[in-house]
Formats: structure tokens, sequence, C-alpha cells
């Protein structure tokens, strides 16, 4: 077992003995998250709040649903989760995003080799439209 399932292996059997024990309800600590493919089939899973979006990516890979076969991808390094119409770097956690435990978040999980740098169109469209130009209609 390497290092990264050790860990969430720890932290969610960690998760379930307090919810067992009565200390932690298990709805509560667990972020279930709804991925949505291009082709518009959906699949929900569940992590934790420490789980950032490389982990998540790789877990997806690792237990790629049945119904998901025709797009299958060939490595976990191409997968990329977009929520809120942005795209998450791979460090990015599920707990630094303020995600609600307990709920149904929605994500979109689609094949991309490499993401955008951050901002950088952000950036471009803001120095665009520090011109202003008005018109006035007599």
């Amino acid at each position: 077992m390497n290092g990264l399932y050790y860990r969430r292996f720890k932290v969610l059997h960690r998760v379930k003995t307090l919810a067992w024990l009565g200390f932690l309800p298990l709805y509560f600590s667990l972020i279930s998250l709804r991925l949505i493919l291009v082709s518009g089939k959906t699949q929900e899973f569940d992590f934790s709040p420490d789980d950032s979006a490389s982990d998540i990516a790789k877990h997806v890979y690792e237990n790629w649903p049945m119904n998901w076969d025709e797009e299958q991808v060939t490595s976990p390094d191409i997968l990329r989760l977009i929520f809120q119409g942005r795209f998450l770097h791979g460090n990015v956690t599920l707990g630094a995003l303020k995600l609600p435990p307990g709920r149904t978040t929605v994500m979109h999980l689609v094949a991309r080799e490499t993401l955008p740098e951050p901002n950088s169109q952000g950036q471009r469209n803001r120095d665009k439209t520090t011109e202003s130009s008005c018109c006035l209609l007599l």
C-alpha cells in the first residue's frame, strides 16, 4: 500500500471509527462529489476534505466506473476537475474549497493534458477593460 492510499485509508478509517462510536456522524465528515463527464454520464464518490484534486483523479482512475468504459483514459495525470467553471490544480484540497460535508457537490471531470496558467486569461481580460468608452445620445 503506497503512501497516498495508506493516508487515505487511515483518514477514512478514523472518520468511520469516530462515526461508529457516535462522536462524528459519517455523513458530516465526508464530501460527496458527483462527477460529470463530457458525455453526460455521472458517478458519485465520497472523499475526505484533505483529498486534493490529484488524489481524486487517481482514485477515480483506479476505480473507473463500469458504465464509463467508453471514456476510459490512459493515465490519471490527464484527468482534470472543473469546479464553478475553473480548473482545479493538483494540490487544491476539497477542504480549501470549503465544500460542505454531508452534501453532494457537482464537478466536471475532463481529460486534458495541460492546464491554463492561473489568471492568465483573466489578467488579459482585465487589461482590456481598463479603457472606457461611452456614447451620448441626444
